[in-house]
This record gives structure tokens, C-alpha cells and sequence, in this order.
């Protein structure tokens, strides 16, 4: 209501509107820090030993917690059922360019392909080095992109058209606006869209980055066009669907904020290919000592890490800025520090300023980035942006490496939700700091413990065989719907979660 009003209201009256969506982006906040026990009637949660005793089925579309909770079919196990799958996506990867939401559907339908459904990708590019040559059951419809890299909507569409004349589609898949649909005469009951970021969020990363701006930079805040973002998003959201949020703290706000119903909202948080992903103290020794760091040094350094494109809205300033400072005022921190940095970017050239034991590796293809995260104690993740859950944490995690990062809702919602498995800094120079002083402090000893209690949560929610899983899951259920919304009676069950199933 608040940002319907803001269209119209003079200047003053969309200030206070501002300051009312402040308030509402940081005290929603707290709300993300819930207990995991779950509610509505459905099981009861043991959070001392992460038990949770179902009482009675539970029905998969109001679940209100991520799925990737649930025990799905074993991988080793067949399908249920086998479904034909549109999927649109803005790019598909090409090696090692890719961003998360393009990894995450490399990921996701590399998975869903080797489980023998039939994938078909509508996309602006491919990369035959992503497929397996065994994959013939993944079909590339490519078409030209128009404006920033963006589907051509029309051509898109057509190619759709003419693939499910040959057999109908069981479930449509959009990675955000890969699809975007702009009325409710393209309603369709088995469309599902993931988000990846949301101009809601936008509004938190927005005001992160005016909090930290240096005062002789101009303030590029522009509130009232991420208002009307999100008045649009609002709009055309309700055309979809079945949305999936990447983390609780999405879920809650397409819920809250953009009020669509909860049946169709569900939790699937991001996952990473554990078998890429996964420690091996090997792999990491050879990967330091080609860099000529030898056994000697990394054992006795503290060895940071970080990755992704190195961009102001990364919080590679920030990163600069603290490192910087700590290295001028101790001397013996600069010594024992060790700082790895993977990706390419701007700030690549100025981490390069700060001496010898910090080296900017470049672009890494996933083989040799899971070698990267076996080589470090600890991965850092200082981003100002709020939007989305980040693949790069939960590659770390699978690693079996703690992780410190931004204090956004995200990642103190879905990922480090205690101290047991990493750490969260508000997003300045002066938090930043005391954590790498901290990480410094407790050593090397403890940042493995901690990468334990990481590995744990993220097998247990982060993997792809999970993310999979729930996708597949709710494809099923979805796919079981007729035009006029009534389940088949043959395939209802694929809604809802039985109850000799259990709950990691």
C-alpha cells in the first residue's frame, strides 16, 4: 500500500514512505533469525538433535520452510515419473562466465538430465563444453538476445510453441525474467519461475551502498524508480504460477510484500554439485605450492579467500579498504595472512597494491575452484548486494570451509546461522575488520572445526542431489495439474509429503 501511494505523493510524502520501507527492510530482519521448528500443524521440531516427528502428510504446496529439508527419492533411484521440461534462461554458461543464476541452471539441469527427463533450454547461447556428450536428452532452442543480453521474448516464445505442438510441455521453467510475462492471458497452471533477485532487495542494497559510500563520491540513491520496480514487479509477479525463492528471507517477502498466496510460494534454496565440490587437503596443498607457497607457510598462515567479479557492488572496496588499514597498523597480521583471490574485475589491479601475500588468480573453471577452496581456511564474502543467495558460500561450505559474510538476510536467514559454522559482519570498514582480526586470532584449528559444522549443514541443504530432488519434486506436482486447476487424481500424491518419509 505504502508504494502504491508513493506514485502519486509529492515529495515529502514519498521521504516518508522511504523511511517507512527502511523500516521495513531492516526489522525484517530479526524475523529471519525463527526458530526451525515448523508450524501449521504439520510436524513437530526437535531442534537439540534436528529431528522433526511428522504427526500427519504434509501438504508440499503450503509447506512453509525450504524443501530442501525433505527426503526425497533416493538419486540412486529412477523417477516416478519422467517429464518434458521447458526451461528459459537469459544465458546459458560459457565456462568459466557465468553468474549464479546461470550456474545454478547448469547445475540444476545437468542433474535433472542425468535422472532421464527430457530437457529443452531456451536461451541466447549454449556451450557444448557444459554438456556431457552422454546428454542427448538436453535440447538447446537458441535464439538471438535483444537489449542487455535479454531473450527475445516473441522468438522465444514461437520456438516453445512449435516444440510443444510435438508433445505438450509437463512443466514450463523460467530462471527470473528469463520468461516474462506481462498479462494474465499467458496463465498457465504448470509455469514455475525461480528468483534470483528481486527489486525489493534491491532497496536494502541500495541503502548498504549509500552507508558506505565515501563521502567524495556522488550518491547514485535513487529511490523512488526501485519503488515503482517494485510496484511492477507486484503487478506482473501474480501472472506466475508457482514462484521458488532461493532463500527464507525471499520466500517470506514474495509472501509479505508482494502478497502472493503461500501455496504458491516455495522454499528451494540453491545447491552446488557435491561431487566437484567436496575437501580434499591434497588438492589443496598442490594448488598452494604451484602458486610457490610451500607446506612451511600455508601451515603457518591464516589463508583468505575470495572469488566472483571483483565489483564495486561486490564489496571489493570495503575488502581493500579493511585489509589495507590492518596491514599499515600490524605487522605481524600482514605477515601471517595469506589472501587468494579468484575472479577477474576493476579491483583486481588494486588488491595487487597491497604486496606480495595477496595474489589475484583470475577466472577459475569449477574443477580448479573447488582446488581453490581446499587451498584456503576460510572464504570471505563482503557483498553489498542483498539480492539472491550467491553460489560461491555454498561451494565453500560443501568444501568444508567457514565462511564470513555481509550481515544480509540471505545468508543470516539460510546459511551462517550461527557462529559454529562462520561469521557475519556489518558492511563496514570497522566491523569487517575486527572479524579478519578475529579469524586471525582463533587460528587455524578452529576455522576447521568450524568447516565441519559447515560441510554438515551443507550437505544436508546445499548440495545439487537436494536442490534437485525438491525441483523434481515440485515439477511432478505441478505437472499433475489440469488447465482448470484440478489435480489428477493418478498423480496427487506427488503434493503431498507422506508420513513414513523423514526430515533431515
Amino acid at each position: 500500500m505504502v508504494m502504491a501511494k508513493c506514485q502519486t505523493a509529492s515529495f515529502n510524502f514519498r521521504s516518508s514512505c522511504f523511511f517507512l520501507v527502511f523500516l521495513s527492510v531492516f526489522s525484517s530482519i530479526p524475523l529471519l533469525y525463527w526458530s526451525y521448528s515448523i508450524g501449521y500443524g504439520y510436524c513437530h521440531h526437535q531442534v537439540e538433535n534436528k529431528e522433526i516427528l511428522l504427526v500427519e502428510p504434509i501438504n508440499l504446496l503450503k509447506f512453509p520452510k525450504a524443501w530442501n529439508q525433505l527426503v526425497f527419492s533416493s538419486k540412486q533411484l529412477p523417477p516416478q515419473r519422467l517429464l518434458k521440461i521447458a526451461l528459459f534462461v537469459k544465458k546459458w554458461p560459457e565456462k568459466h562466465q557465468a553468474g549464479g543464476m546461470e550456474r545454478h541452471a547448469l547445475t540444476l539441469y545437468l542433474d535433472l538430465a542425468k535422472r532421464g527427463h527430457d530437457i529443452h533450454i531456451f536461451t541466447t547461447s549454449s556451450s557444448s563444453a557444459n554438456i556431457p556428450s552422454i546428454m542427448s536428452n538436453i535440447q538447446f532452442h537458441i535464439s538471438r538476445s535483444i537489449g542487455s543480453g535479454y531473450l527475445n521474448q516473441v522468438v522465444a516464445w514461437n520456438q516453445f510453441l512449435e516444440e510443444n505442438a510435438t508433445k505438450a510441455f509437463d512443466v514450463i521453467h523460467t530462471e527470473s525474467v528469463g520468461l516474462k510475462l506481462t498479462t494474465s492471458n499467458n496463465y498457465l497452471n504448470n509455469l514455475a519461475v525461480s528468483w534470483h533477485g528481486i527489486a525489493y532487495e534491491t532497496i536494502h542494497s541500495d541503502i548498504i551502498q549509500e552507508l558506505v559510500r565515501n563521502p567524495q563520491d556522488p550518491s547514485q540513491l535513487m529511490t523512488d524508480g526501485k519503488m515503482m520496480k517494485v510496484v511492477e514487479e507486484v503487478k506482473f509477479f501474480q501472472y506466475y504460477a508457482h514462484h521458488v525463492a532461493t532463500s527464507d528471507h525471499v520466500g517470506d517477502v514474495l509472501k509479505r510484500i508482494y502478497m502472493i498466496p503461500e501455496e504458491r510460494v516455495h522454499i528451494i534454496l540453491n545447491g552446488v554439485d557435491e561431487e566437484i565440490f567436496k575437501p580434499d587437503a591434497s588438492k589443496g596443498n598442490d594448488f598452494l605450492l604451484k602458486l610457490g607457497i610451500d607446506q612451511d607457510k600455508s601451515r603457518s598462515s591464516i589463508i583468505l579467500g575470495l572469488s566472483g567479479r571483483l565489483v564495486k557492488d561486490k564489496g571489493h572496496p570495503l575488502m581493500f579498504e579493511a585489509l589495507q588499514q590492518i596491514f599499515n597498523e600490524n605487522s605481524t597480521f600482514k605477515d601471517n595472512v595469506i589472501v587468494l583471490i579468484a575472479g577477474n574485475g576493476p579491483w583486481g589491479d588494486r588488491y595487487k597494491e597491497l604486496g606480495s601475500n595477496l595474489m589475484v588468480l583470475g577466472p577459475l573453471e569449477r574443477d580448479q575452484l573447488a582446488n581453490f577452496y581446499n587451498a584456503i581456511d576460510i572464504f570471505v564474502h563482503p557483498t553489498l548486494r542483498a539480492q539472491g543467495l550467491d553460489q560461491t558460500p555454498l561451494e565453500a561450505f560443501l568444501t568444508g570451509k567457514p565462511v564470513m559474510a555481509t550481515k544480509v538476510a540471505s545468508y543470516t536467514g539460510s546459511v551462517i546461522v550461527n557462529e559454529e559454522m562462520g561469521y557475519t559482519f556489518s558492511p563496514t570498514v570497522k566491523e569487517l575488520k575486527k572479524v579478519l582480526y578475529k579469524v586471525w586470532e582463533e587460528g587455524k584449528k578452529n576455522m576447521q572445526t568450524k568447516g565441519g559444522f559447515a560441510r554438515e549443514r551443507g550437505l544436508k541443504l546445499f548440495s545439487a542431489t537436494k536442490m534437485a530432488a525438491a525441483y523434481e519434486r515440485l515439477f511432478l506436482c505441478i505437472s499433475s495439474t489440469h488447465d482448470d486447476g484440478k489435480q489428477e487424481k493418478k498423480h496427487e500424491h506427488y503434493c503431498i509429503y507422506k508420513i513414513h518419509q523423514e526430515i533431515d
